[in-house]
């Protein structure tokens, strides 16, 4: 066994000396181009557009959904009831539903453009 080692030991000098240190060239190659799609690639400024549009409903949305009032007032609801007119204009709780729901309509079709865009 002390034969091998001792016959390894003298091996690995003696090739380390025939193949000489050399420096590897960087690589000249392009770097992988990522695929876009035709609008990512053309129009740029219209995916990062609807992407705004997108972040500001949401915040929008998210704001509009704290303010609003359940439907589920407690026990005063219940029992004072509320007095509602059918005929006239809307109140401010009507106006707010109107405006939460074409947010949320707003957030959906965005989010769904973006998804086709691939962003």
């Amino acid at each position: 066994m002390t034969f091998l080692l001792a016959a390894a030991a003298k091996a690995a000098p003696a090739a380390a000396k025939a193949a000489p240190l050399t420096v590897q060239q960087p690589l000249t190659q392009a770097p992988a181009v990522v695929p876009q799609t035709v609008v990512q690639a053309h129009a740029s400024w219209l995916t990062h557009g609807v992407a705004g549009i997108f972040i500001i409903a949401a915040v929008a949305l998210v704001a509009l959904l704290a303010v609003q009032t359940t439907k589920q007032e407690g026990l005063s609801g219940t029992i004072g009831g509320r007095v509602e007119s059918a005929y006239g204009r809307m109140g401010a709780e009507e106006q707010l539903k109107r405006v939460t729901g074409f947010t949320a309509v707003v957030f959906v079709v965005t989010g769904f453009i973006l998804s086709l865009t691939g962003i």
